[in-house]
């Protein structure tokens, strides 16, 4: 009978040994996967939540309600849209705790391309910089690394007797892009 105790506790023991391993496994296998999780994947699991975003122009709250490569689109409370770029994201809060690793949400283009959707579309637009400056206007032009702005008053159509400058903004430069 000893001999019989003696196997059920080193069974025990064994059981026991296998619980801890696989618990340290299992902790090890998720402290990996949430490496390899940024926090932009996190953003496209909050696409439809209220989010704020601190940028050196000031935060920006609203609904998250898109997402690329390199920007966010917020619907602001009691504003229009904002486009933020990620290089000038400084903080996040209200972003869901997790995202799921295998799984990238949002579009697959970038800053450029979506700040040529906005110049098609030839809405006036508030440009913040990375400093506290601003700029009012209509994108003339995208290129490469920067915005061309016709600068002219929020409430007056972009035509040349209205345009009081021209201005060009370096995509590096830029914090906010808003619809005035």
């Amino acid at each position: 009978m000893r001999w019989q105790d003696l196997f059920a506790d080193l069974e025990g023991q064994l059981r026991h040994s296998e619980l801890r391993d696989r618990d340290a496994e299992v902790a090890d296998r998720t402290r990996r996967e949430r490496a390899t999780i940024g926090w932009l994947d996190r953003a496209a699991m909050s696409v439809g939540a209220p989010i704020t975003v601190s940028t050196p122009a000031g935060p920006v709250a609203g609904r998250l309600d898109d997402l690329g490569q390199d920007w966010l689109l917020l619907e602001e409370t009691g504003r229009r849209t904002a486009l933020v770029p990620v290089h000038a994201v400084t903080s996040v809060t209200g972003l869901a705790a997790h995202a799921d690793a295998g799984e990238r949400l949002g579009r697959r283009f970038g800053l450029t391309v979506a700040l040529r959707a906005i110049s098609r579309d030839r809405a006036a637009v508030v440009m913040h910089d990375l400093w506290g400056g601003s700029a009012t206007g209509t994108i003339d032009r995208v290129g490469a690394d920067h915005v061309d702005l016709a600068e002219h008053p929020a409430d007056v159509v972009r035509r040349p007797g209205s345009v009081t400058g021209e201005r060009v903004l370096p995509f590096g430069s830029l914090a906010v892009v808003r619809r005035a």
